[in-house]
């Protein structure tokens, strides 16, 4: 049906949503924000209901299709929505998505997430499949000539205005990073009158780093520094951090590491593989330190356990956010489990 851009993606699902929406694309921010927008407007739709799949090793595609093809106990509309982690659905990935587009139901709306698609896959089946029936939305890597226009588009959405110069030193700063950029500007909402950001006022908001930050909780955690690292979340907890931000930076982490994880075990080159996921030179010997603690099933849990934290920060599930959060923290560095008391040792 079509191939649009993720700025794009909003106006096209206003009034009608297509039977299948994929969302490709290794920008782990703007996919999180497309899917989040197809959530919203699904819900506006009447789609009441939602399940979340994940493709690891314990995942049934024959179960999915059961799911699909089946009556909601109260005759909802429902959202399944299915994360291939490695975007190779496999044959029995390929038949079932084949079978899906052939059978859309109005009451169903599939979404489906892959990294980023290759021309070969591009050329395959399924591909086709959902292509004819459904939406293909292309989320395009935002390099470094491309980033000052997509922060003036930020602030600009943020109700804020800053001048070219201003603008270069936020891009400098944070040196490719989106999700790096989205919270220095909610750090700019807070600071910025109605008045027009110079560079200046831009240089004393984003040199003048809070005491705790998200990406040293990334860095501690993957040192395996659970203590440091749980110590930095509780204080990103009492600077009033939204969980959402802290919970973004987990999820992009744990997608990058199950990623290079499973190319390297299928024999690719850490290098190689690092590269490929947009892991900086600088950070390659940090994140190859984490992985030597991780097994494969550890991050496809890690993974799952931030798709609790989504649900649980939305209201679509019961329980305390941050202590899924500092589950979350504590699974990065490394600590397979905690019990309370293992919990109050970390925190002290």
């Amino acid at each position: 049906m079509a191939r649009i851009n993720a700025d794009q993606l909003a106006s096209h699902i206003k009034n009608a949503l297509p039977p299948v929406i994929l969302i490709t694309g290794d920008e782990a921010l703007v996919v999180q924000e497309s899917c989040d927008a197809v959530r919203a407007a699904a819900r506006k739709q009447g789609f009441t209901e939602r399940e979340l799949h994940h493709t690891d090793a314990g995942f049934s595609w024959d179960q999915l299709l059961q799911s699909a093809n089946s009556l909601s106990l109260f005759s909802e509309k429902k959202i399944i929505e299915i994360r291939v982690t490695n975007g190779k659905p496999g044959d029995a990935g390929s038949k079932a998505l084949v079978e899906l587009c052939q059978k859309p139901s109005a009451d169903t709306l599939i979404l489906l997430v892959f990294p980023k698609i290759d021309k070969r896959a591009q050329n395959s089946k399924w591909f086709k499949a959902l292509e004819a029936i459904g939406c293909i939305v292309t989320v395009w890597p935002v390099g470094m000539p491309q980033l000052p226009r997509w922060i003036d588009q930020r602030l600009k959405a943020a109700g804020l205005r800053a001048d070219s110069a201003a603008i270069d030193i936020l891009a400098a700063k944070v040196e490719g990073n989106l999700l790096a950029a989205a919270q220095e500007i909610e750090k700019l909402k807070l600071v910025a009158t109605n008045e027009l950001i110079d560079s200046q006022l831009m240089t004393s908001a984003v040199m003048e780093s809070a005491r705790y930050d998200v990406f040293g909780l990334l860095d501690k955690a993957l040192l395996g520094d659970a203590q440091a690292a749980s110590r930095t979340l509780l204080g990103l907890k009492g600077e009033g951090t939204e969980p959402t931000v802290i919970l973004w930076a987990l999820t992009r982490e744990a997608r990058i590491l199950a990623s290079i994880k499973e190319a390297t075990d299928a024999g690719e080159h850490f290098g190689q593989a690092a590269k490929r996921n947009g892991v900086w030179d600088k950070r390659q010997r940090l994140v190859q330190q984490a992985l030597s603690q991780q097994s494969a099933k550890k991050l496809h849990m890690l993974l799952r356990k931030c798709a609790l934290a989504d649900r649980t920060i939305k209201g679509m599930s019961r329980g305390d956010a941050w202590a899924i959060l500092l589950d979350i923290t504590l699974s990065l560095a490394g600590v397979d489990s905690f019990t309370p008391r293992t919990q109050r040792a970390m925190i002290r």
